[in-house]
């Protein structure tokens, strides 16, 4: 089956006005001017299946967005090639936004001064919705997202959270094969951000939607996204399962020890006890914090080699996305 998204030595290049501090912008100033090449994307190759569930990961100005408006074809690439479903976005941008949904979680894409189910019918006949389709399309997404509450209700008015939920209403409405999600939960609480999880995973396990999320939310996508593309000043660093890429980039879980106020323990008797991997630190609080690589060694066992020990009380911080975000994009790897 060929791949619903395909970008083969993806690159983009900006030409950006460069004015030397202190010199005057304007004409008076031509010499102090000059122009520079910003490379916002650089050789990205990456397919995505269909039916698959991918979230795509950076730091502001990584590259994220740019990648979205070239797969959309609203940018032209620099160089490479992109297929979406097949097509060329530039070249068949018209037949391919009638099989894709995006949305960009700030900016909207609904009428600010009308109802929102005023938005949904001028939709219908944007995308040509024969009045059966859009009933029935209608009908499916005012249960899933629960709508019914808020449709009479202007854009303006509405809450930020239900505002979310009428944007992916309103890119979902002519069945769109493949959506791009651009911080869909950005500003959006919890109770919210996990409502749209649960309906995004329930689109596509009834559907097969194709998905590409990119969120600085790491919850969104460990929630939902079982790959991610990590993209780090232009270029793709990382691809693979969420657990993947902590234990690529060296993050392991941590073994929090508390132990009873009558039990004297030393740092090193805890040492003899550890295989030779594992690191160890005492916190401020007077507890020992064990790292360990979950591969090599679990938790029971670790904590079986700690057994005669006065343990008063444990607590498992698991390897996440966020600390390896935090690790490769904070400098550390």
């Amino acid at each position: 089956m060929p791949a619903a998204i395909h970008a083969e030595g993806l690159a983009r290049q900006f030409r950006v006005l460069r004015v030397r501090p202190g010199a005057r912008a304007d004409a008076g100033g031509g010499r102090a001017r000059g122009y520079a090449r910003v490379d916002a994307l650089s050789d990205v190759t990456f397919s995505i299946e269909p039916g698959q569930m991918v979230g795509y990961l950076g730091p502001n100005g990584a590259g994220k967005s740019t990648t979205i408006k070239l797969l959309t074809g609203v940018l032209r690439p620099s160089a490479g090639t992109v297929r979406v479903l097949e097509l060329d976005p530039c070249r068949q941008r018209q037949r391919l936004c009638a099989q894709i949904g995006v949305l960009f979680g700030q900016r909207s894409q609904l009428w600010w001064d009308i109802p929102l189910i005023e938005s949904f019918f001028a939709l219908r006949y944007i995308y040509a919705l024969g009045a059966e389709d859009f009933r029935r399309q209608l009908g499916r997404l005012r249960e899933l997202l629960q709508l019914d509450a808020f449709l009479q209700t202007p854009v303006r008015q509405l809450s930020l959270g239900q505002r979310m939920r009428g944007e992916l209403a309103a890119v979902l409405l002519h069945r769109p094969r493949v959506l791009f999600l651009d911080e869909p939960t950005i500003g959006v609480d919890a109770v919210g951000k996990d409502a749209l999880r649960r309906f995004l995973l329930e689109i596509n396990r009834l559907d097969g939607v194709t998905i590409l999320l990119t969120s600085h939310d790491l919850g969104d996508i460990e929630s939902i996204c079982g790959r991610v593309l990590l993209l780090h000043q232009g270029r793709l660093i990382g691809d693979g399962p969420p657990a993947e890429m902590t234990r690529r980039f060296g993050v392991r879980p941590v073994l929090i020890l508390y132990f009873s106020a009558d039990g004297r323990v030393r740092t090193d008797q805890v040492r003899d006890r550890l295989p030779p991997d594992c690191t160890l630190e005492a916190r401020a609080d007077g507890a020992l914090a064990v790292t360990f690589d979950r591969m090599a060694l679990t938790p029971p066992q670790l904590l079986s080699r700690l057994g005669d020990l006065p343990i008063l009380d444990f607590r498992l911080e698991e390897a996440s996305l966020a600390h390896a975000f935090l690790k490769v994009y904070g400098g550390g790897a």
